[in-house]
C-alpha cells in the first residue's frame, strides 16, 4: 500500500480549518496543506509580520489559497477569549480546529501572563480554553478537533499537586506533562462529545522528531550550546522535516472516517520518522479517572467550562 500524502487529503472546499501556531514549522506546513485542498484557514498566531510572510508563502505555493491571519496570543488567556470572540460574532461553524502551537523545554521555569507555567499554559491550557470557548462552532456540525501531542507523552507524568511546577522544574519532564496533558485532552473530549452528543471528532497527531525551529524557540534560548547542538544533530540524523512531521496532524484532519480518541503519528522506528497512520497511546493516556481530574482542574485553572 502506498504512503498516506497530501495528495490522499480529501476536497475539503467550502470547511473552515483553524490552525493556531500557523505561522511556521509543522503550523504552516498543516495550513498549507489543507489550503491546498481548498479548505479555508484561518492562520492563528500572535506575530503580525509572520502572519503575513505565511499567508505569502502559502500564496506563492498555492494562488487562489483561501487564507487569513488571526493574532492570537496564547500565553494569554484574554487574548485567547478575543480571538475566539471574533470567531463567535461571525458565527460560522468551523469544520477543523488544529490545535498546534507550543514551545519545547525552555531551560528555566517561565510562566505565562496568568501565571500558568510556561509549556503547561502554551501548550495545552490555552488549547483547553480555546476549544471550550469554540464549541458552540464545533457542534453545529461535524467537526474534527485534533491536538498536537508528540512522542515525549511517553515522558510525561501529570503532577496533580503541582501542575505549574513550582518545585523542581525539569525542562523535558514540564515539556512530555504538557504534552500528555494534550493526548489525554483528546481523548477525554472524545469521551464527552459522546456523553453529551457533541457530534464532534476529537483525535490527536505527533509529529515524531520533526526539523522545526522548536529547539531555536526553547532549549536554545539560554541553554547549554553543546545539548542544543546535539539536538539539532540528531534532527538532521534521525528525523524528518517539517512537511513529513505535518503528514500525521493533516491525516488526523481530514482522514475520512477517523475513530475519536484516535493517535496518528510516524510509522517508523519508535515513531520517530516516516509515513502516517496510527500511533501508540501510553496507557496512562488512557485513564478515564485521571483524564477527568485533569479536565476538572484544567475548567478550575482557564475558568473556561464546556456545555
Amino acid at each position: 500500500m502506498a504512503a498516506w500524502t497530501t495528495r490522499d487529503i480529501p476536497d475539503q472546499s467550502g470547511k473552515l480549518a483553524i490552525v493556531t501556531g500557523a505561522t511556521g514549522g509543522l503550523g504552516l506546513e498543516t495550513a498549507l496543506g489543507l489550503a491546498g485542498a481548498g479548505a479555508e484557514v484561518v492562520l492563528a498566531g500572535r506575530n503580525p509580520a509572520k502572519g503575513r510572510a505565511a499567508e505569502v508563502a502559502i500564496r506563492q505555493r498555492q494562488a487562489d489559497a483561501k487564507v487569513r491571519f488571526e493574532a492570537v496570543d496564547l500565553a494569554r488567556l484574554e487574548s485567547v477569549a478575543e480571538f475566539a470572540n471574533r470567531l463567535l460574532a461571525a458565527g460560522r461553524p468551523i469544520d477543523i480546529l488544529v490545535n498546534n502551537a507550543g514551545i519545547m523545554a525552555p531551560p528555566e521555569r517561565k510562566v505565562t501572563a496568568n501565571g500558568f507555567e510556561l509549556q503547561l499554559g502554551t501548550n495545552y491550557l490555552s488549547h483547553f480554553a480555546l476549544t471550550g470557548r469554540l464549541l458552540p462552532l464545533l457542534t453545529s456540525g461535524k467537526a474534527r478537533v485534533v491536538q498536537l501531542s508528540s512522542i515525549a507523552h511517553r515522558l510525561g507524568k501529570i503532577h496533580f499537586d503541582d501542575l505549574n511546577y513550582e518545585r523542581g522544574y525539569k525542562a523535558v519532564a514540564v515539556y512530555g506533562q504538557s504534552k500528555l496533558a494534550m493526548l489525554m485532552f483528546a481523548i477525554e473530549l472524545d469521551r464527552r462529545s459522546n456523553a453529551n452528543s457533541w457530534g464532534l471528532t476529537s483525535v490527536a497527531a505527533h509529529p515524531g522528531y520533526a526539523r522545526t525551529h522548536l529547539v531555536d524557540n526553547g532549549p536554545a534560548v539560554g541553554g547549554n550550546a553543546i545539548s542544543t547542538s546535539i539536538m539539532k544533530l540528531l534532527g538532521w540524523a534521525i528525523g524528518h522535516s517539517a512537511e513529513a512531521g505535518a503528514l500525521p496532524t493533516l491525516m488526523a484532519s481530514t482522514l475520512p472516517g477517523a475513530k475519536g480518541g484516535q493517535l496518528f503519528g510516524p510509522q517508523g522506528w519508535m515513531e520517530i520518522k516516516g509515513p502516517p497512520g496510527p500511533g501508540k497511546i501510553e496507557p496512562k493516556a488512557l485513564d478515564g479517572g485521571a483524564g477527568s481530574k485533569l479536565w476538572a482542574e484544567s475548567e478550575r485553572l482557564t475558568g473556561v467550562t464546556f456545555g
